[in-house]
């Protein structure tokens, strides 16, 4: 599908080979062409993949498209992306990014801006999390002199336990910021209230769990910034890629500046003198009229995305609500399957009022068994069953968190257990019933040999 250059004098200006209609037609015909020559591999459902991209050939065609333009940076691909998301979330701003890492690191660098005033977090502060997650949601409030302060977390759908919130709170407490495990949402009620009986920022890792709702509404859209990932295993997918949204215009224009280098100017990619006063601005200690594209108002870094990467996102999000589904279907059908190994296993459970979004499918070793999880994971990897442990387990028994400071609420007895008895298979949507055969037949065979 042919689309039309972004609207900006200086982009068309700067695209060097402008490919005419006719000439693109005849690009996408030969690409279309090869695509369908290209041999299709026979389905081994012997083999199951923890995660995956499932592309297809309007993933292709658009990255060709977008390469026609000659236009690299942000453009007119990453525009329609970002509005069709926005429109998909019901958020009023949504940006890309190059990660969910780098859009974590927004998160947290955006509420340490000093555009804040007296709202911005200081160093010192302390900002409630899980010990039980992914590195990336703990290291950008470290990075900025914050302090993590960990909670446990529950066995029941691994999230964190909301009701350790008030023996964690101190005076210096001022945000919270968590993931949504496995897609499956966080107790939002619980948490938002308590995040705004004391006044403080709440920030959704959404990474893992885009299209789970929460009492009919989308997760992302509760806190005050919420995060994205559009790795291949992620939901949807552009190769690399992050994306961060909120609801404040001032939040979304401290989250664009430090995203582009920190600068004060808000043009787009290839524009110049959207405000009408690029040359008559007073910042800082500069000079009258300073060059306001080279204002910089924040400590910032380039966590821009290409237009290709957008372009492959774009094709991927017409799919996004097929996948979701086929995440949701796959999930019910495995835990059918499963539970006729519940003496084994301790199955994943939503989050009440919940409707997840699931990334993967949590399993626990039940304490009164046999089962051993290191040999287990063997096992189904030999068997050509992926696995993956529950990412970091217990945060603070990571080797780099040795020299960090940090402080602790409880005994993290369950992050600990987690750590050791708890892996996830995949439910991916690239997975069909006879995948999901072998890992069940798979593991009712290992039960029956070792437990």
């Amino acid at each position: 599908m042919l689309r039309d250059i972004i609207n900006c004098t200086n982009v068309k200006d700067e695209i060097k080979e402008e490919t005419s209609a006719e000439e693109r037609k005849r690009v996408f015909e030969a690409v279309s062409d090869y695509l369908d020559s290209k041999n299709k591999n026979k389905i081994n459902y012997n083999k199951v993949p923890v995660s995956g991209k499932v592309i297809g050939k309007e993933e292709i065609l658009n990255a060709v498209d977008a390469c026609l333009d000659g236009w690299f940076t942000e453009g007119r691909f990453n525009k329609e992306f970002e509005n069709k998301m926005s429109n998909f979330l019901g958020i009023k701003y949504f940006l890309t990014c190059n990660s969910g890492s780098s859009a974590n690191l927004l998160a947290i660098s955006a509420l340490c801006s000093n555009q804040l005033g007296n709202k911005k977090l200081n160093k010192g502060d302390e900002i409630i999390t899980c010990a039980m997650g992914f590195p990336t949601t703990i290291n950008p409030i470290i990075q900025n002199g914050l302090i993590p302060v960990f909670l446990d977390a529950k066995i029941s759908n691994y999230n964190i336990n909301e009701t350790l919130l008030e023996k964690a709170l101190t005076k210096k407490t001022k945000a919270i910021f968590i993931a949504h495990t496995l897609g499956n949402p966080f107790n939002l009620n619980k948490i938002k209230k308590f995040a705004e009986k004391y006044n403080l920022y709440l920030i959704e890792d959404c990474c893992d769990a885009l299209g789970a709702e929460y009492n009919g509404k989308n997760v992302g859209t509760f806190g005050d910034i919420a995060t994205l990932s559009f790795y291949p295993a992620h939901h949807i997918t552009m190769g690399e890629g992050g994306g961060i949204f909120c609801k404040s215009s001032k939040l979304k224009k401290i989250i664009e500046s430090i995203r582009d280098w920190g600068r004060d100017c808000w043009c787009e990619t290839g524009c110049d003198n959207t405000c009408k006063k690029r040359f008559n601005w007073k910042l800082g200690q500069l000079p009258h009229g300073y060059d306001h594209k080279y204002t910089y108002s924040n400590l910032g870094y380039n966590l821009k995305i290409t237009d290709i990467q957008a372009a492959i996102g774009l094709a991927q999000f017409s799919r996004l609500e097929e996948f979701i589904e086929k995440r949701r279907k796959n999930f019910l059908y495995l835990n059918n399957l499963l539970f006729k190994l519940k003496k084994h296993f301790i199955l994943p459970k939503a989050t009440a009022n919940s409707k997840p979004s699931w990334f993967g499918f949590p399993l626990t070793i039940k304490s009164n068994s046999k089962i051993n999880r290191h040999h287990l994971v063997n096992y189904l990897e030999e068997n050509g069953i992926s696995t993956r442990l529950l990412f970091g387990g217990n945060i603070i028994k990571q080797p780099y968190m040795l020299k960090q400071e940090y402080r602790v609420v409880g005994d993290l007895s369950i992050s600990n257990r987690i750590m050791k008895n708890s892996f996830w298979i995949g439910i991916y949507p690239g997975l069909r019933k006879k995948h999901l055969l072998h890992t069940y037949k798979t593991l009712e065979k290992y039960c029956e040999l070792y437990s």
